[in-house]
């Protein structure tokens, strides 16, 4: 739960400051348009950074990289919470960013190290909801926070998360990296997971280590889930939480504190639908096994757990479009709930790809698994760090509701035909090469 919990901080830390983009233009002397690129540089970060990081916790064991990563976040955070120009700021957004990362993508090797085959997928379902929650859940209460004491506290609020999280870390969180060959086990278990601030790996650096995960693109078990999920999470998650105060600003005249309360629909979409994709992903293939088992069949294939990924796609598109159609028939200066239903319709369908794909994956190459992360997020990160330069130029030529159409298109093209490709042709075949 300390992982995933810091996965979270790190899409927090990024969107939380979303709902007061209006008052940091004006402090600032920025436009509304260069106070959203502090979360779009925020969120390229977030992709690049983790390939630093993960040699390094291959090495030094994942603790001391969770300890340095939540001290240093901490402290950035208070930089930024003085930081007197627009620039400033921003070099502090980049620092925070590059020392919160680790956890968003080096935490699906940890679910491995930690629980069995078994329990992956709902393992696995945290570990990734809370990574969705991030977007919408940092708005949402830094709304309040924005509107009562300044868009200032906010940073303020992140460098205490922080700075309990490191004291958590210290006390809470064991060693999981265990090397069982080439390395001498001359010390109790408690002194092995709390006690050891030393090198556990001896094998020396290199620089292939730093791009490996770059090299996973070549086995499209993982390439094409990346894809499918980023095209996804980008439009039901970054598209709505980048372009809401962008919207409902003008059209309703709606201020900080209830900007933050529009990611509510976000917040409890994702939850219902890591319900469906965690537990239900697992049972899904325990009783497939347990069929082919009983009936003498050969062991059931990973591409089996693809078949809910259809119901997360047709979700998104579902929402995607009621909040685009909703919105678009919303009168000026009056509200409705409608857009925020489409919201949550979403946010379900990304939780249930989201889970599904990162599973499948890990299923697929289990000696993989902590690259594997690294290199989902950054193809979802990149392609997050895009989205919101080229979004407002699509909502002011096509409308927001011809927006969403556009985007179920996309999600369609992109991710659905090729996860059938995965599921009928790709996944089979690559394992006989392998």
């Amino acid at each position: 739960m300390e992982v995933a919990f810091n996965a979270c901080m790190a899409t927090f830390i990024a969107a939380g400051i979303i709902p007061a983009f209006e008052e940091i233009s004006v402090d600032l002397g920025c436009s509304l348009q260069s106070a959203s690129y502090l979360t779009s540089m925020t969120i390229a970060i977030l992709g690049f950074a983790p390939l630093f990081w993960k040699p390094i916790s291959n090495r030094y064991g994942r603790r001391p990289v969770w300890l340095i990563s939540t001290f240093c976040s901490a402290v950035c955070n208070v930089g930024c919470a003085v930081s007197p120009s627009y620039a400033t700021m921003a070099l502090c957004r980049c620092l925070v960013a590059f020392f919160i990362c680790p956890a968003s993508a080096i935490g699906s090797g940890v679910v491995v190290e930690t629980f069995f085959k078994k329990e992956r997928a709902q393992k696995m379902g945290i570990w990734t909801l809370m990574v969705t929650l991030g977007p919408p859940a940092g708005p949402f209460f830094m709304g309040f926070v924005a509107y009562h004491v300044g868009y200032r506290w906010i940073y303020y609020v992140f460098a205490i998360i922080n700075a309990v999280q490191f004291v958590a870390y210290l006390f809470l969180g064991p060693e999981t990296r265990y090397l069982r060959v080439g390395v001498p086990h001359n010390r109790t278990a408690f002194q092995q997971e709390y006690l050891s601030f030393r090198r556990l790996d001896p094998a020396p650096f290199r620089f292939i280590e730093f791009i490996q995960p770059i090299f996973l693109s070549k086995y499209m078990t993982i390439l094409i889930p990346a894809i499918a999920y980023s095209i996804v999470f980008n439009f039901a998650s970054v598209f709505l939480t980048v372009e809401i105060p962008q919207i409902f600003l003008p059209k309703f005249g709606l201020n900080s504190q209830q900007i933050g309360l529009q990611f509510l629909g976000m917040i409890v979409g994702s939850i219902i639908g890591e319900q469906l994709a965690g537990r239900l992903s697992d049972l899904w293939m325990r009783r497939a096994s347990a069929r082919a088992q009983k009936r003498n069949q050969p062991p059931i294939r990973p591409e089996h757990r693809l078949w809910l990924s259809y119901a997360g796609f047709l979700l998104a598109v579902i929402g995607l479009i009621v909040f685009g159609v909703r919105t678009a028939q919303a009168k000026e200066g009056h509200w409705n709930v409608t857009p925020i239903v489409g919201i949550a319709i979403s946010s379900a369908g990304n939780q249930i790809v989201t889970t599904v794909m990162m599973t499948y994956a890990v299923d697929c190459h289990p000696d993989q698994s902590s690259s594997i992360g690294v290199f989902v997020n950054l193809i979802r990160s990149t392609w997050a760090f895009i989205g919101p330069f080229w979004f407002p130029d699509m909502i002011e030529s096509l409308g927001v509701a011809a927006s969403s159409g556009l985007m179920a298109g996309i999600i369609v093209g992109a991710s659905v035909v090729p996860t059938i490709a995965c599921q009928l042709f790709v996944g089979r075949g690559e394992r006989r090469e392998l």
